[in-house]
């Protein structure tokens, strides 16, 4: 029988996404967004039920809108939102 290895939970995980994926991920938000926002959704509420859910009929398909949201993983959209956050308000400044 082989024994299961212990993980070591003191330690903390890091995470990167990486660098090159910002832009796609912020020109992905911008192009959905302003889908649902012409089809007179709120854009904060519908992508926000993606995000929660992984549903993708939170967002509309006008202008293909849907399948460019799955082009990005979730947490990779969460990340750009809260890194475009603490941007505006100047809390990544030393």
């Amino acid at each position: 029988m082989m024994e299961k290895p212990t993980e070591d939970i003191s330690q903390t995980q890091y995470f990167k996404v990486e660098v090159e994926q910002e832009d796609s991920v912020k020109t992905i938000l911008e192009d959905v967004y302003d889908a649902l926002r012409e089809k007179g959704y709120n854009p904060v509420n519908q992508i926000v039920g993606y995000i929660m859910s992984g549903d993708p009929t939170y967002i509309t398909s006008h202008k293909n809108a849907r399948s460019i949201i799955m082009k990005a993983e979730r947490d990779e959209l969460v990340e750009e939102m809260l890194t475009e956050y603490i941007r505006s308000n100047h809390w990544n400044e030393d």
